[in-house]
């Protein structure tokens, strides 16, 4: 038994560290890694691979592959998938917890402080500052986005387009357009011809999920728990991708919480390290205080994590079939329009004079000229700027 859940390597020689040596630096991670996915995901490859040799360059980038195939938030599948490569469940498991932990809480402590304090103006001023700076962070990402998986795929820039229209005429976001959009790709350029049993079982397991989720009435937590995890089955690539999907629920659907306290959770998430998705621990704290805040993190990293270790053993074997790659480009076309179409939907609500209108602009000119700029210092100088200028415009 012990045989087949071990590396073969494992048996041979002894591995250049131990599990908690890896948690101690998933900790670590997670707790000054800012950036976003992207820089988190270099830092892995630059102090795992390079600097330490913990983890082979095959390992790295295999891990890194499925974690842009599945949904779920790019750093924190990699992190997981990291852990599983020699200590199996039991090491993605930790890993996951362990990088994950540190913003959470944060994301607490914050929430805690909101709810005392939103109310005083130092507090709303800091937050009018931020609001504005992450409507810009998001445009940028999504432009990012689009550059980066797009390319020069007319069917992909297509579906983007009518994603993001569909975003900004319906302010909702629906499952079935990204689904959608990943069959079409899957059909377009695969050509299947539909023989065995296999595709219709695989595309059956989420459509039965999703409609799951929706038919089913909970009392409050587990109403929290059912939508975040349904929102955290869908995020693809960038944490970014779910802030469509909650603005959709929290604010039009379930009304749990106003334009301006949404845009105060993404901006939490964007001034705390970690995964960007941490920003759902936050939202489930405002509406139901420490256990709303436990329940709608555990329900949004779940999935990611599922989605990681079931299909890590035969990732090498199948992950790279067309049928699989042409689904997920669809789904992440779609998604990446869902992002666009967010900017000018929130946007309308968060850039209400023109301070804030500057303020989003100057930070798209920032991240465009200096490339490497720190998005979390970026947020802080808005704070600054909010809370020096924000008492005055209101007496004004």
């Amino acid at each position: 038994m012990n045989e087949s859940i071990r590396v073969p390597e494992v048996a041979s020689q002894p591995l250049p560290y131990t599990l908690r040596q890896l948690l101690v630096y998933m900790l670590g991670l997670g707790t000054w890694g800012f950036g976003g996915p992207v820089a988190l995901v270099g830092m892995m490859y630059r102090d795992l691979v390079e600097r330490r040799g913990w983890i082979s360059d095959e390992d790295y980038k295999e891990g890194l592959a499925l974690a842009q195939l599945m949904p779920g938030p790019l750093a924190a599948q990699l992190a997981i998938y990291l852990g599983y490569v020699h200590y199996r469940i039991l090491g993605a498991t930790l890993v996951g917890l362990a990088f994950v932990l540190p913003s959470f809480c944060m994301v607490i402590a914050l929430g805690a402080v909101y709810l005392a304090y939103g109310g005083i103006g130092w507090m709303q001023a800091v937050f009018y500052g931020v609001g504005a700076a992450v409507m810009g962070i998001i445009a940028m990402s999504a432009y990012k986005l689009s550059s980066k998986n797009l390319g020069k795929d007319k069917l992909l820039w297509a579906i983007f387009l009518l994603s993001a229209a569909f975003t900004v005429a319906t302010e909702s976001e629906l499952v079935s357009v990204f689904l959608g959009s990943g069959l079409l790709v899957w059909l377009v350029r695969t050509r299947p011809k539909f023989k065995g049993k296999l595709n219709s079982m695989a595309l059956a397991g989420p459509v039965l999920a999703v409609s799951m989720f929706g038919l089913v009435e909970w009392p409050k937590l587990l109403e929290l728990g059912a939508f975040f995890a349904y929102a955290g089955s869908f995020v693809f690539g960038s944490g970014l991708a779910i802030v469509p999907f909650l603005y959709s629920g929290v604010v039009q659907e379930h009304h749990w919480l106003n334009d301006r306290q949404f845009l105060d959770a993404v901006a939490v998430a964007m001034i705390t390290p970690g995964p960007v998705v941490i920003t759902t621990a936050f939202i489930g704290f405002l509406v139901a205080g420490f256990w709303g805040a436990v329940v709608a993190g555990v329900a949004t990293f779940v999935p990611c994590y599922l989605f990681t270790i079931l299909p890590a053993p035969y990732f090498k074997k199948y992950g790279k079939r067309p049928g699989i790659v042409a689904f997920v480009d669809g789904v992440t076309a779609a998604a990446i329009g869902a992002i666009a179409g967010a900017v000018l939907v929130i946007g309308q609500r968060s850039i209400s004079d023109w301070l804030t209108a500057a303020m989003a602009l100057g930070t798209v000119a920032i991240l465009w000229r200096f490339k490497k700029a720190p998005e979390p210092l970026i947020v802080l100088l808005a704070a600054l700027i909010g809370w020096a200028l924000y008492p005055g415009l209101r007496v004004g």
